[in-house]
Order: structure tokens, then sequence, then C-alpha cells
């Protein structure tokens, strides 16, 4: 009997070996992956040109992952050695809450969520358990402490002051990153309006209303009825616009979306994706959509995995970047890469210098090309960040 006893908790201990120490790490892996890819060759002097860039990204999903930001992983898209070697200026990191199981882009239901078991087996603080705010604050604290521990390389952006010390001092040719965060779907909220000022105050400054889902605020183009905003999401679009927290387009119903346009009163983001006309892909804007971004005075943030741009190729990020531009002008485009979010790419951060290469050969000017990589998200997230008055 002292045997079989012995047996089961020798099982017992392996099998929580496997599930909390080396689970979470293999479904990153298998998940976050950088395959190869034709990538152009870089000339000195676009690698001279990108070494001067502000180049910022939209979307990071780093955060959901028992990764530490501040050490160089074998494994995901994203970490402070990788964004130094890529001169990422900002990254904008989302707080991912819930997914649903069998997860696609055409329709789901609300009544599963992946996310849990990740808590639990990444040993997150049991609040995280069962809340998708304490998810998202929790997000915002391992942010927090990233900086902390960073020696000062990687800073948290809250407010427009802050933004213009991090740009003038890698300006002086200090290597310092900000990280600002964001949500993937205010789920988070959890019916509750008063929330959203819960999630400013621990440092959320963009949010996208909808996920995978349709939620108690909006539709999801990836849900099962794909309706438009809910009385509760109108309040939180213009709740959003009064304290100063940009609304991120991205994954929203195209009626949702509709809405969102008609009633913006401030600038609006895609924070990651793609555009129809070069990569045909429900999830991706329309031109009329990408016309009521730019009328906002907005940005369309262009991805780099499959879906978003029908390739893993610079060129082809270069190519959805010009259908934007000729669009609607040069000022409405930007980077949003979705790394760390469940995706296979090209490159990884510290890759970057593939895509201003594939600018390059698409012919943009270095104006055109300041702006693309960061100009012009920095210039929409400054003005975001004010509180209305």
């Amino acid at each position: 009997m002292r045997k079989v006893l012995w047996s089961v908790a020798v099982l017992i201990i392996l099998a929580a070996i496997g599930f909390f120490g080396i689970a979470p790490a293999w479904v990153e892996s298998s998940m976050n992956k950088v395959v190869a890819t034709p990538l152009p060759p870089v000339s000195p002097q676009t690698r001279a040109l990108h070494a001067g860039l502000q180049i910022a990204d939209m979307h990071g999903d780093t955060l959901m992952w028992r990764r530490s930001l501040l050490d160089r992983a074998g494994r995901g898209q994203i970490d402070l050695p990788r964004m130094i070697d890529g001169n990422v200026a900002l990254q904008i990191f989302s707080s991912v809450t819930k997914t649903p199981k069998g997860q696609n882009y055409e329709a789901n239901g609300a009544d599963s969520d992946n996310i849990t078991l990740l808590t639990v087996a990444q040993l997150q603080p049991p609040r995280t358990w069962g809340s998708l705010l304490q998810r998202s604050l929790w997000h915002a604290q391992k942010l927090e402490r990233a900086a902390a521990g960073s020696g000062g390389q990687l800073r948290v952006i809250r407010t427009p002051a802050e933004l213009d010390r991090l740009l003038a001092d890698r300006a002086r040719g200090a290597k310092v990153v900000g990280g600002m965060l964001s949500i993937e779907g205010l789920q988070d909220m959890e019916g509750d309006l008063a929330n959203l000022d819960r999630l400013y105050a621990a440092g959320f400054r963009m949010a996208g209303l909808a996920h995978f889902f349709d939620n108690d605020v909006a539709g999801s183009m990836h849900g099962l009825q794909k309706g438009g905003l809910t009385p509760l999401g109108v309040q939180t679009v213009r709740r959003m616009e009064a304290i100063g927290m940009v609304v991120d387009i991205a994954h929203s119903s195209h009626a949702s979306v509709a809405q969102i346009l008609a009633m913006a009163r401030r600038p609006v983001v895609s924070s990651h994706g793609g555009v129809q006309a070069t990569c045909k892909v429900n999830r991706n804007l329309t031109d009329a959509e990408i016309r009521g971004v730019a009328k906002t005075g907005g940005v369309v943030g262009i991805g780099y995995w499959d879906a978003a741009i029908c390739s893993t190729a610079p060129a082809a990020v270069a190519a959805a970047v010009a259908h934007v531009r000729d669009l609607v002008g040069i000022d409405h485009v930007g980077l949003g890469s979705d790394f760390d979010g469940a995706v296979t790419t090209g490159f990884d951060s510290a890759g970057l210098v593939a895509v201003t290469q594939a600018l390059v050969n698409r012919g943009f000017t270095r104006g055109e090309i300041a702006k693309v990589m960061g100009g012009n998200v920095l210039r929409v997230l400054r003005a975001g960040m004010v509180p209305a008055r």
C-alpha cells in the first residue's frame, strides 16, 4: 500500500510539474511562431534611416503569457531586448481576458473561455481566476513591475508629458522603450461603467470594445449575432472620449464600427489588422471603414500575420499600407503587429527593419516612412490621452 501511495504521489507531482511548469511555455511556443519568410535584403541606407525612427506598435499581447518582458526569450515575438534591437519607441500592450474555445474568425459564442485555465496554469493570483476585471488589473501590475525592474529602460506611459519625455530622451540617444496599456474587448468591465474608470486609473489608455465574441458592450465581427453597440456601449464610448482613452474598433462588428465612427468626436483607431482590398478576410476593414477612421483623424494599424495581410512577408505589409495611403492619405496608417497574440509572423520585434526596407522598396519617401512606422500613432495617442474639456 505504501508503494502504491508513493507511486500516486509521484504521478501527482509529475502532473503538477507538467501543468504548471511545462504546459504554459509549450502552449505559447505553439501559438506565437516566427517562421521562415522571404525578407528583403536591408541596405546600409535603410539601417541608418531605421535607426532614426520613433517606432510605435499599437498592439501586442505579451502580458497574457508567463514570460518576463525584461529577458530575451526563445519564444514569442516581444521582449525588451528585442524591442531595443528593433528600435521600438512605444509598444502598446493589450490585456486579453477571455477567448472562446474553437476560436475562429466567423462565429463564436461567449459561453466558453480558454483564458481561465491559462490563469490557473500560470499560477496567477486567484482573484484573476474568476474575474475578467482582475485579469486586466493584473496585466497592469505586470507591466508596472517590469518597468520597475528594468533600470529605467522600460517606462509605462500614461500621459502626454511622459510620452514627450520618452521621445526626447530617445532623441538624445537613450535606449528606452515606452509601454502603454490597452484592452482587447471591454467584457472586462463586467457590465459596470464604473469599472472603466478603475481601468483608467490602473493605466489603460486605449480599449477595443469587443474581441472574438459579442459582449454586453458591442457586437464582434466574430460573434454569433454581430450586432451593434448596446446602450452600455454607447455610454462607454462617450466615457472613453471624456476621460482620455482612445477608442479601438479592431474586432468590433461592422455594425458596431459604423455606430462608433458616426458618433466619434475624437480620433478612432483600428489597432491591428488589415484591409480587405489587399486581403479579403472578414476581420479586415472595408474601404468605407478606412475612410471613416480617417474622417475622425484616426489611424489604421496594419498587422504582420496571414489573416491580416494574406502573407507573412514584409512586402505584403507595405502593400496594405500603400492602399490606405492611396485611399485616405499617409497620415492615417501605422503599425499594429498583434505580436504574441497567437499569430505566426515572419519576423519578431527585433526584425522591424524589414518593414522599413519593404516601404523603401515600395517607393515610400523618408517622411512617409517616419509617419507609418510611428509618427502617426504617436500623434493620435498623444492627443487621445488628453481628457476632453
